[in-house]
C-alpha cells in the first residue's frame, strides 16, 4: 500500500510544481496573514488541489495544510504547499513543495519537489531516500570540518532564540541561512549540508514531516531541538536535521541556552 501513497504523493508534487511555475514570473498576489508571514495564489491553490484529490482519492484520510486543512484521521496529509514562500514571492527561486503522509504521528512517505531544478526527493520507511530515481545518502562530515556547511532559521517571535547557539556553535562551522528549512534538510539528505537547526513551533509539523523521513531513509537524524522524538500530526518543538554524526554535540549547544 505503501507504493500507492508514494506514487499518489508524487502526482501531487509534479502538479503542485507546476503551479509553483506559473505564478513565478507574473504577479503571484502576495498578501501577509495576521501573524505577518506572506502567502501567494500559488499557496493556496496548491493547498486546495491537495485536498480535493485526498478527498477523491482516499476520503478516509485528512489533510493538515499550512493554509487550509480537512477532517480528522490518524492518517494525515501533512503539507506546506510552499516552503520558501518569502523567496517566492520575491522570485527567488529557492522554494519547494513538501508533503508526507503521517501515521500515528509518523511520517510513513514523504516527498519534496524542487520545481526550479526539476527535482523530486521521495522516500517510504524502510525504502531508502532518493532524488529522482537515484539514491542519495548524508554525509559523514564533522562540524569541524572546512567541507561543513549547515543551515539555521530564526526569526524574531520564534519560541527558542538560537541566535547564542549559533554564535556558539559558528566559530568551529560554518552556517548559511538560504530561505527554505525544506530545501536545507534535503541538501542534509544528499550530503550538501551537515545539519540544520530549526526553531518552529505552532504548525511547522508542515515544514518538517516530509524532511523527517527523506532525512532518516537517507541515514541520517531528525529530532526536536532537544533530541527527542514527536509526533508530525501536530505543532512540533523545533528540529534538528542532520547527518546523525554530529547531532549529539549540536543537542548539547541548544540545551546551554534553550529550555
Amino acid at each position: 500500500m505503501n507504493n500507492e501513497y508514494l506514487k499518489f504523493a508524487k502526482q501531487i508534487a509534479y502538479k503542485a510544481g507546476e503551479i509553483m511555475l506559473k505564478y513565478f514570473e507574473t504577479d503571484n498576489g502576495a498578501t501577509y496573514k495576521c501573524d505577518k508571514t506572506i502567502v501567494t495564489l500559488a499557496d493556496k491553490e496548491i493547498n486546495k488541489y491537495l485536498i480535493e484529490k485526498v478527498k477523491e482519492r482516499f476520503p478516509e484520510h485528512s489533510v493538515d495544510g499550512e493554509e487550509n486543512s480537512f477532517g480528522k484521521s490518524k492518517y494525515v496529509w501533512v503539507c506546506d504547499p510552499i516552503d520558501g514562500t518569502a523567496m517566492y514571492a520575491r522570485h527567488i527561486p529557492v522554494a519547494t513543495f513538501s508533503l508526507a503522509l503521517v501515521i500515528d504521528g509518523i511520517p510513513e512517505v514523504g516527498v519534496i519537489y524542487d520545481p526550479f531544478l526539476k527535482h523530486l526527493y521521495s522516500a517510504q520507511k524502510g525504502k531508502g531516500a532518493y532524488k529522482d530515481e537515484e539514491k542519495i545518502s548524508v554525509n559523514a562530515i564533522e562540524l569541524e570540518d572546512k567541507r561543513a556547511v549547515n543551515q539555521y532559521d530564526m526569526w524574531p517571535k520564534a519560541e527558542y532564540n538560537i541566535y547564542d547557539v549559533i554564535k556558539e556553535l559558528g566559530e568551529k562551522t560554518y552556517f548559511v541561512s538560504i530561505g527554505s528549512i525544506v530545501r536545507a534538510s534535503v541538501c542534509v539528505a544528499s550530503g550538501e549540508f551537515v545539519s540544520a537547526i530549526f526553531p518552529g513551533t505552532k504548525h511547522k509539523n508542515c515544514d518538517i514531516a516530509a524532511a523527517k523521513i527523506i532525512v532518516e531513509e537517507a541515514g541520517g537524524k531528525v529530532t526536536n531541538l532537544f533530541g527527542k522524538e514527536q509526533r508530525y500530526d501536530q505543532d512540533i518543538n523545533g528540529a534538528i536535521i542532520s547527518n546523525g554524526k554530529v547531532h549529539d554535540e549540536i543537542v548539547g549547544v541548544i540545551k546551554k541556552y534553550c529550555k
